[in-house]
C-alpha cells in the first residue's frame, strides 16, 4: 500500500518493526536525532534515496561479508536522510592566542601577510613614511630625512602575536613603548580568533518588546542590557563582542532618549541650544497615548516617521537588521526611517549586487527595505549627500522628525575632508541637531576643529566632546599601522546650524 494512503499509526507500527533492521545498519535514531537536534521521529515525506548512493558503514575487510547479507529496502517514506555534522569547535576559550601567522584561522593568516606587505616598522631608526597623525603616532619620533630606510614588519611579539617591528632587535630596542599597546594588542588577538571558535555567540541573541512600564536605564552598558533583558553576559570577552553591533543603535538612542545620560546638569555636556533642539526630537519620540484602538471609533492620525539620515555611512549600513530593530523597542510608538547615504554605503554588501537601475521614479537608485518591520524602514543611497541635497529629494526637514548621524566621518582628515566641504554647509543649512562619533580623542577634536575653522560661527554646539558612555568596549586594529588601536564610536559630540533668536526693536 501506498504510503500516501498509509495512517500514521501503521507507519509508526511498521517502523517498529524495521528498527531491528535500522540498527544493524549503525544509523541509530538516538545518533540522528542528537546530530540533527530533532526529535526521534520517522519522516512521513516520501524521500527515497537512490540504491547506487548507499555508503556503506563497514570496513573493507567486511565489505564481501556484508553484500551477502544485504538488508531488504525500507519502504518509501521511511528512509532517515543522513545529518549534517555539527560545526566543528575550531577554537576552545583557553586556546584563543595564537600568533597572527600560525593562525589555524586562513582568514588571520591572511591579514598577517597584508600587514608584513603594508606596515612599516615603528623604531625611531627609520626614516618617515608619512606625515604623523597626532603627537602620539609613532611616525612623530621619526626623522624625515636622518636615519635608515623604511622597513616593512616583520618581527611578531611573542606576547602578543602581532607583527609589530621589522626585527627582534628593533622589538627589544624599543619593547618600552610597544608595552602600551601590547596588552590591548593581544587582547585584539584573542577577540578576533573568537569570532572564529565555532562557538555559539548567545551574545548576538537581542529581545524583542518589553512592556513601556518597564524604564530601561541608560546610565552604562550594563544598566541598559539588564534593563533592557538581555541574556546575562558573564564574561568581558563576549560583553565586548555585543558592543561592538550594538554601540550604532544604542549611541543615537542614547542622545535622543528622555532618560538620556547627556542633560544639562554638571557633567552631562549637554548645552542650552543642545537642549532645545533635542526637546523638540524627544517631543516626537516619546507622545502622549492617543487612545487609538483597532476599531472604527479607534482611528487617529498617525504622524510621519523619524528620519535619521546616517551621511557617509559603511560598516553600519551592513549591520544585521535585528541590531537597528533595537531602535523601535525603546521608543515603540514611533516608526523609523534610517537612510544610509553616502558612496560607500553598500559595503560588506556583495551579495545585494546589482544595484537597482536608476529610473523616474527612482532616480538615485535606493535600495528600500520596508519588510523588516511595521515600524522600520530602511533605505540606501549608493550616492553623496549634497547631490540629492541640491535635488531636494529628502526636501522639507522638520526639527521634530529629522536627525543627522555621522559615524566616524573624518571630517578634520586630510583624506576626507575635502569629501566634506561641500556636503557641511548643506547640513547646517537644514537647522537639524547633527551626532557625530570619533575613533579616539584625537580624532574626534580634529573634527571638531576643522568645522569650526570651515564654518566660523555658523555652528552652534549641542553636546560637547567627550567619551560615549556607550563605545563600542571592542578595540580594532588598524593593518596599515599595528600601533594603531582604536574602538567604534569612542567620542560623541553634536551640533548644528546656528540659530538666530528673533529680538524687537524698542521704539
Amino acid at each position: 500500500m501506498p504510503p500516501s494512503h498509509t495512517c500514521q499509526r501503521c507507519l509508526l507500527s511498521l517502523s517498529n518493526g524495521l528498527r531491528p533492521q535500522l540498527r544493524t545498519s549503525r544509523i541509530s535514531l538516538r545518533a540522528i536525532a542528537s546530530a540533527s537536534g530533532q526529535p526521534t521521529r520517522p519522516s512521513t515525506a516520501p524521500q527515497p534515496l537512490p540504491a547506487k548512493r548507499r555508503v556503506s558503514t563497514t570496513s573493507k575487510k567486511d565489505q564481501s561479508t556484508a553484500s551477502e547479507t544485504a538488508l531488504p529496502r525500507t519502504p518509501p517514506g521511511l528512509e532517515f536522510r543522513k545529518p549534517e555534522p555539527k560545526q566543528r569547535v575550531l577554537l576552545e576559550p583557553n586556546n584563543l592566542f595564537h600568533p597572527f601567522s600560525n593562525s589555524p584561522v586562513p582568514e588571520i593568516r591572511q591579514r598577517a601577510a597584508f600587514q608584513k606587505q603594508h606596515a612599516y616598522c615603528p623604531h625611531p631608526d627609520h626614516r618617515q613614511t608619512r606625515q604623523p597623525m597626532n603627537p602620539d603616532d609613532a611616525e612623530a619620533k621619526k626623522s624625515p630625512t636622518a636615519g635608515s630606510a623604511p622597513a616593512h614588519v616583520r618581527f611578531e611579539c611573542p606576547d602578543c602575536g602581532v607583527p609589530v617591528y621589522c626585527s627582534e632587535e628593533h622589538w627589544a630596542d624599543d619593547y618600552e613603548s610597544h608595552l602600551e599597546v601590547c596588552d590591548t594588542l593581544r587582547q585584539i588577538n584573542e577577540d578576533d580568533h573568537d569570532l572564529y571558535s565555532g562557538r555559539r555567540f548567545n551574545e548576538f541573541e537581542y529581545p524583542g518588546p518589553q512592556m513601556e512600564e518597564a524604564l530601561v536605564n541608560m546610565t552604562n552598558w550594563d544598566t541598559f542590557l539588564y534593563s533592557r533583558e538581555f541574556a546575562a553576559i558573564n564574561n568581558d570577552r563576549p560583553l565586548r563582542q555585543a558592543t561592538r553591533l550594538l554601540t550604532y543603535p544604542v549611541t543615537v538612542a542614547s542622545v535622543l532618549h528622555e532618560l538620556s545620560p547627556y542633560n544639562i546638569r554638571k557633567g552631562g555636556r549637554l548645552t542650552t541650544e543642545g537642549l532645545k533642539s533635542l526637546s523638540a526630537l524627544r517631543y516626537t519620540l516619546h507622545p502622549p497615548r492617543t487612545g487609538g484602538g483597532a476599531d472604527v471609533k479607534g482611528l487617529r492620525l498617525n504622524p510621519p516617521a523619524v528620519r535619521i539620515f546616517i551621511v557617509g555611512a559603511r560598516a553600519e549600513s551592513s549591520l544585521p537588521r535585528l541590531v537597528w530593530a533595537q531602535l523601535n523597542y525603546l521608543f515603540p510608538r514611533v516608526k523609523f526611517h534610517i537612510i544610509f547615504i553616502g558612496p560607500e554605503s553598500m559595503a560588506n554588501r556583495d551579495d545585494e549586487f546589482p544595484l537597482p537601475p536608476r529610473t523616474p521614479s527612482n532616480p538615485f537608485g535606493a535600495i528600500v527595505e520596508d519588510r523588516i518591520s511595521p515600524e522600520l524602514k530602511i533605505s540606501t543611497f549608493v550616492e553623496y549627500y549634497h547631490t540629492m541635497h541640491k535635488a531636494g529629494h529628502f526636501y522639507p526637514y522638520d526639527p521634530y522628525f529629522d536627525c543627522f548621524m555621522l559615524f566616524h566621518p573624518g571630517l578634520g582628515h586630510p583624506a576626507s575632508s575635502h569629501e566634506w566641504e561641500e556636503t557641511l554647509p548643506l547640513l547646517l543649512e537644514t537647522k537639524v541637531p547633527i551626532l557625530a562619533t570619533g575613533y579616539t580623542e584625537w580624532d574626534m577634536q580634529r573634527d571638531l576643529k576643522w568645522v569650526e575653522e570651515k564654518m566660523g560661527g555658523e555652528v552652534d554646539l549641542l553636546l560637547e566632546p567627550g567619551e560615549n558612555k556607550f563605545r563600542s568596549l571592542r578595540w580594532d586594529l588598524n593593518d596599515l599601522d599595528p600601533q594603531d588601536v582604536s574602538c567604534g564610536n569612542w567620542g560623541l559630540w553634536a551640533f548644528r546650524g546656528k540659530r538666530y533668536e528673533t529680538t524687537r526693536k524698542e521704539e
